[in-house]
């Protein structure tokens, strides 16, 4: 069962619609937060390696993917992993810069290999903070959590806003 759709805002598939299934603690990023973030980042992101470790409607990873970044989404249930291949199959072109794995996000947090990691756990729960710890080598993480979060040693908050009940971070490495 299908919860709804949201928009890609930008890019290459902007105006594409993205199926959100209706599944436990699934909300996707709104899409005046993914406009400041991606206003915060930049709007083209060629040659940037992205992870998505909470993937769940793939918003935040295919927006990225839409503005030029090699993304991995990463998604535990079955069910949002199936949602994810069918916009996979659906947007011309997605193929070449995104794929979509069934998985831990903390253990892909962990491998590294990205310049820039979405953290936004199931909405109510606490897997944030141990997320955030788990991140290895990447230049920027971006962060939805319940409430506002220090940065963590080597990092410093770049942005931060919050929107509703959730609180957006975008946090940079210190060189």
């Amino acid at each position: 069962m299908t919860l709804g759709q949201v928009r890609i805002i930008g890019g290459q598939w902007r105006r594409s619609l993205l199926a959100v299934p209706e599944l436990p603690g699934l909300r996707p990023t709104g899409d005046r937060v993914r406009e400041t973030l991606f206003n915060w980042l930049g709007q083209d992101l060629t040659g940037w390696r992205v992870l998505d470790a909470f993937a769940g409607s793939g918003a935040l990873g295919f927006e990225a993917a839409s503005r030029g970044a090699q993304v991995r989404l990463v998604e535990s249930n079955a069910k949002a992993v199936a949602a994810l291949r069918q916009t996979l199959a659906r947007l011309q072109g997605a193929a070449e810069r995104v794929t979509v794995h069934q998985g831990d996000g903390f253990a892909a947090l962990a491998s590294g290999g990205y310049d820039l990691a979405f953290i936004d756990p199931p909405f109510g729960s606490d897997g944030f903070e141990r997320a955030l710890a788990a991140v290895r080598d990447a230049n920027w993480v971006y962060l939805e959590a319940p409430r506002e979060i220090a940065a963590p040693i080597a990092w410093r908050t770049h942005r931060h806003l919050k929107a509703g009940a959730v609180h957006a971070h975008l946090f940079a490495r210190e060189n």
